[in-house]
């Protein structure tokens, strides 16, 4: 595990069972750096969807735990945020959520002839997902998936 895998490990630990009781979701936690600047990023989520003020709360519950921990010791900037619209399935409940819906898939190499799929999501396991596109079935080995997302339609 890498330094910012564990600096984000570290914080979904600490922060998944507070935010629970709150209404939120944690949908995930990354420390990234982009164009020489670290970012611990939070994405949250709830019913009905996050609000500027959402972010603060959950921003100030844990800007004060890592204030007091204060176990990384870059420079970082902190931001809470909701995921958007294209969201990635990660989860296991992202996938339940989005089971009977539009999904739009990735790959990394072609699958016959193809790297871009869109379809109904059927069903998954920890090595596969199954699609409906049209009237075929399509599974996909999840090591060859670079992107899987909620379709977005207009």
């Amino acid at each position: 595990m890498t330094r910012a895998e564990s600096y984000a490990a570290k914080v979904t630990e600490w922060l998944e069972p507070r935010l629970g009781p709150e209404g939120y979701e944690l949908v995930d936690a990354e420390y990234v750096k982009e164009a020489g600047t670290w970012y611990l990023r939070i994405y949250i989520d709830k019913e009905g969807g996050v609000t500027v003020d959402d972010c603060e709360i959950v921003s100030r519950m844990l800007d004060k735990w890592l204030d007091d921990e204060d176990f990384i010791s870059d420079a970082y900037i902190l931001e809470v945020s909701s995921p958007g619209l294209g969201r990635q399935l990660k989860k296991e409940k992202d996938y339940v959520r989005n089971r009977g819906k539009s999904v739009e898939i990735h790959t990394f190499q072609a699958v016959d002839g193809d790297k871009e799929f869109t379809g109904i999501l059927k069903d998954w396991d920890a090595d596969t997902v199954t699609i409906t596109e049209g009237d075929s079935d399509i599974t996909l080995n999840k090591k060859n998936i670079a992107l899987i997302r909620q379709a977005i339609e207009f």
